[in-house]
């Protein structure tokens, strides 16, 4: 199960009618204020719940429920049919596969999710615009040139003002260095919801490991 999972932290996503509900304003602006646009809804979502919808690159569908709180804590919850976790504490990610006992951890900074997990990066850096066939629509691709084997990520944006900044995301294709390629779309968003710390805790299933970490 590990493997559906890894490209997701580690297509490109068509933008089509799929992602709307947002105003041309957008199509007006510079992709430097574009940027400076994401950056402030990334720094004013303290917290979101939503539910997501994972794809990989074999057309596999994942469903469950996504929690995140910034600075650098998410949790994928999968639905009961599948038993797999991921979920970071503010340090690391974490992946376990408790149908085999499997337990997957390196630093956050080493995955695409550091994007989006890490509100205050510069993303003038380490971002640009792509371009999309709906102008309402902000497509942003995060990449450490540098840093090749640390992946790509790139975010889906609609304009929703009541949503933190006036953006909302809608999802993002994530591509590892081993060409791994994951989509997800996100839907009910909720922000600014109350999330104990206590929500990123997972349990080690691996033997004389047991317990909560």
């Amino acid at each position: 199960m590990l493997k559906y999972a890894f490209a997701l932290v580690a297509a490109p996503l068509a933008v089509t009618g799929a992602f709307v509900g947002a105003t041309p304003a957008f199509a007006q602006q510079s992709p430097a204020d574009s940027l400076k646009a994401v950056s402030a809804h990334l720094r004013a979502m303290n917290t979101m719940t939503a539910s997501f919808a994972q794809t990989d690159r074999s057309g596999q569908i994942l469903a469950g429920k996504l929690t995140l709180k910034q600075p650098g804590h998410i949790r994928f919850q999968y639905g009961k049919d599948v038993n797999l976790l991921i979920v970071a504490d503010g340090k690391a990610l974490t992946m376990i596969d408790y149908d085999v006992n499997q337990v997957q951890r390196w630093p956050i900074n080493n995955s695409p999710l550091s994007a989006l997990l890490n509100p205050e990066q510069d993303l003038s850096k380490y971002g640009k615009l792509i371009p999309t066939r709906n102008p309402d629509v902000l497509s942003v691709e995060v990449r450490d040139p540098k840093r090749p084997e640390y992946g790509v990520i790139t975010m889906i944006f609609t304009k929703v003002a009541s949503a933190p900044g006036g953006l909302r995301l809608d999802g993002w294709v994530s591509l590892d260095s081993k060409n791994n390629r994951t989509s997800i779309r996100l839907s009910d968003q909720k922000y600014g919801v109350p999330v104990a710390n206590s929500t990123f805790n997972w349990t080690d299933p691996r033997p004389n490991r047991r317990g909560r970490r």
